[in-house]
């Protein structure tokens, strides 16, 4: 009976020597008590037992890393937490392969970027080749400071633009989680996906003005079986952009605007493209934004490729300039010719249960080179907020209308 007051009083006491300790080397009693803890067979590493200030001024670059180095490295079960602060950090990567067979990072505090683009490549913070990631947070924002660099954007204007840094790559990864993450004002995409297989994205909120350049919230490239679902994005482009090379995508119950809407696409810009197919987009709702669903294709592809096998359904459009548009003339640029024909080969596309305003006429825009084949669209309700009806375009395209139709189908 007297052995919990004995072992309270030796704990007490070690923590007041610690704290003298601390004091006397100036550092703080985390530093001094063991680097994990262990809860249930999972280990927990703190950042700040690695020098993590969270002050928001010191740089925590290498202190985060080093604590990411431990955490990988060990087995089992493990926890890297960002406990609350501001973590000011350059570029960052966060690589494998890990010996952990789950390894969650856990984002208490903020990730704050560096603002000299001197110190960037593609990117600033890079997950990359781990299998069984979770990037959780509790409150957790990464914070891209992009105000800073958007005025030496040029990529709206020209081809030959320098890309600025994507705030978070996830590359080469299998079986990841990432949810309850707040992401702003990035310098250029929020997120970007590349070659991961299995990732669900649940619960984002990602956040940039309407008038920030490039600031995609989420883009895809050569991933399969992605889930994006209960997430609100507001930026100032598009809210998702599905680029070449993904299978197996499905997103669902997003919220998007401001923004550009959410695309599939661009495509067939450069050589060795990959076919993107099995797109399931439902539930969606768009409010402000310059497009609702949109598949965008460049002429004069030069790599022939494939999409198809896409599902658009349940969407709500409230006050969109193009609620359904396919654009096999992308040109962003202002010197377009439309020599061409694109080499992409749209098939087998349904926009099933579309319904809402436009802030334009033509609230159905479907313009393709090759004639798109097997392109459906069912119950389409969408109403033209100024003066006079809703109309629809068409170019090359041979659609099939089932159920009611508003605007009234292409001639």
């Amino acid at each position: 009976m007297e052995v919990r007051p004995r072992l309270l009083v030796v704990v007490v006491a070690l923590l007041y020597v610690a704290s003298l300790v601390a004091a006397a080397e100036n550092v703080t009693v985390g530093q001094l008590l063991p680097s994990s803890s262990y809860h249930g067979g999972v280990a927990t590493y703190n950042a700040k037992n690695y020098g993590a200030k969270g002050n928001g001024a010191n740089d925590d670059t290498k202190a985060l890393m080093a604590a990411w180095k431990v955490a990988c490295e060990a087995s089992g079960t493990v926890t890297l937490m960002i406990p609350p602060g501001t973590y000011y950090i350059g570029p960052t990567q966060f690589h494998g392969p890990c010996k952990a067979s789950a390894l969650t990072f856990l984002l208490q505090g903020t990730l704050k970027a560096a603002t000299d683009l001197k110190r960037f490549g593609n990117d600033w913070i890079e997950f990359g080749w781990v299998k069984g990631l979770t990037v959780v947070g509790q409150n957790g924002i990464i914070d891209g400071q992009g105000a800073a660099s958007w005025p030496f954007n040029k990529c709206p204007i020209r081809k030959d633009c320098k890309v600025l840094p994507t705030s978070v790559l996830f590359v080469n990864n299998q079986n990841t989680v990432v949810r309850d993450i707040t992401s702003v004002n990035s310098k250029f995409f929020h997120i970007a996906l590349l070659n991961n297989n299995n990732i669900k994205l649940l619960n984002l909120r990602i956040n940039a003005p309407s008038n920030s350049p490039n600031t995609d919230g989420i883009h895809i490239e050569r991933s399969t079986g992605v889930v994006i679902a209960d997430t609100r994005i507001g930026t100032g482009d598009d809210c998702i952009s599905i680029g070449q090379g993904n299978d197996n995508i499905d997103i669902a119950r997003v919220h998007c605007g401001p923004g550009h809407g959410m695309s599939v696409g661009s495509l067939g810009r450069y050589v060795g493209e990959g076919d993107v197919t099995r797109i399931h987009v439902k539930d969606m709702t768009f409010e402000g934004t310059m497009n609702g669903v949109r598949i965008k294709t460049w002429e004069n592809s030069p790599t022939k490729s494939l999409a198809a096998h896409m599902v658009f359904e349940n969407m709500v459009m409230k006050d969109v300039q193009n609620p359904i548009i396919v654009d096999q003339k992308y040109c962003p640029y202002y010197n377009c010719e439309h020599k061409y024909v694109s080499g992409v080969t749209i098939k087998d596309i349904t926009f099933k249960n579309i319904k809402g305003t436009s802030s334009l006429p033509v609230a159905v825009l479907l313009r393709c080179g090759v004639p798109c084949q097997g392109v459906v669209l069912q119950d389409v309700d969408l109403k033209y907020k100024g003066q006079g009806g809703t109309s629809s375009k068409c170019e090359n395209a041979k659609a099939k209308y089932v159920g009611y139709q508003y605007p009234k189908p292409c001639a």
